[in-house]
């Protein structure tokens, strides 16, 4: 009785192709191929950023793709005395300033208030001011755009070996959106985090918006929120981590004509008091508002009919 043919199928083992015979093998010791070889891996692995000279400037802007951060000469500052209505956020600001710049406990600061009234501008003051006169040239300002706060981290790590350097890491226009979560990059630097702020950092922000987000984005955070007072204080908590704030508000008609007087008499504008008193007042009438910023481009626009040189 013949055997049923079986069903399984053959399963055949598959040899490796053998290298023909005048394939030509590689010489690794040939030095033009050791070359390419190490010319791929640079190119695979991004390379180390160079150490900055923090020597190089005063100030400088943090730039998050390579690392860098990148010297600037000369800072668009006013002077300290040309910054008028503002006197007892000047005193403070400057005061914590000098504080840290000494080596003393000092708070992060967050400057908001109304638009113009000179937040930036104070910021940029108080480190010129306080590198000068106690610094002497070791406190270092360094500018952060909004949107590099993710990359605070990488920031933190390379100012906490700068020796016996001191940094004011400075964000200007500083808000959050609705779907924006590199807020808690920034927490975890002012607070919180397991590392947290080097002793050699402080950190001063400026804002429109005394809890960095704006009103509307809070009540739809509390409408659609299971709980909304905790969904509330997850991002109010963030304007509580700076120990300082400093409110800026609205000029009256007198402060606005005493910081027009003052840039008067500091670029020594000839103009009689009286047509100085009812151009100024025009000028902030038709612009709908009174501030620094209006103050000084009435300035800019008397000074250049006259044609006076701001130095």
């Amino acid at each position: 009785m013949a055997k049923p043919k079986s069903t399984k199928k053959r399963v055949s083992k598959s040899t490796p192709k053998s290298r023909p015979a005048n394939a030509a093998v590689p010489n690794l010791a040939d030095p033009a191929l050791l070359e390419r070889i190490a010319a791929g891996l640079e190119r695979l692995v991004p390379p180390v950023p160079a150490k900055p000279d923090l020597n190089e400037a005063d100030a400088f802007i943090w730039h998050p793709q390579g690392s860098q951060l990148v010297p600037v000469p000369r800072v668009n500052r006013v002077e300290m005395e040309l910054l008028h209505g503002i006197d007892r956020m000047r005193d403070t600001l400057v005061e914590n300033t000098e504080r840290f710049a000494k080596g003393l406990p000092a708070n992060n600061a967050l400057l908001w208030g109304a638009r113009g009234m000179g937040k930036s501008s104070l910021v940029k003051a108080a480190h010129a001011a306080v590198n000068k006169r106690f610094a002497k040239g070791n406190l270092k300002l360094i500018e952060i755009h909004r949107e590099d706060i993710e990359s605070l981290p990488n920031l933190m790590t390379i100012l906490r070996d700068a020796g016996q350097k001191r940094f004011i890491v400075f964000c200007d226009d500083l808000s959050f959106d609705a779907d924006d979560t590199s807020y808690k990059s920034l927490k975890a630097v002012l607070e919180g985090g397991i590392e947290g702020r080097p002793d050699n950092v402080i950190m001063y922000a400026t804002s429109n918006r005394r809890h960095l987000l704006s009103r509307d984005m809070m009540e739809n955070e509390r409408s659609t929120a299971i709980n909304p007072g905790e969904a509330v204080e997850e991002k109010v908590s963030l304007s509580d981590r700076f120990g300082l704030w400093l409110g800026f508000h609205k000029c009256s008609q007198d402060e606005f004509l005493a910081m027009v007087q003052g840039y008067v008499d500091h670029y020594q504008i000839p103009v009689d008091a009286e047509t100085l008193r009812a151009e100024a007042l025009e000028w902030s009438t038709t612009r709908g508002s009174r501030s620094g910023r209006v103050a000084w481009q009435y300035v800019q626009d008397l000074a250049g009919r006259l044609s006076v040189k701001l130095g």
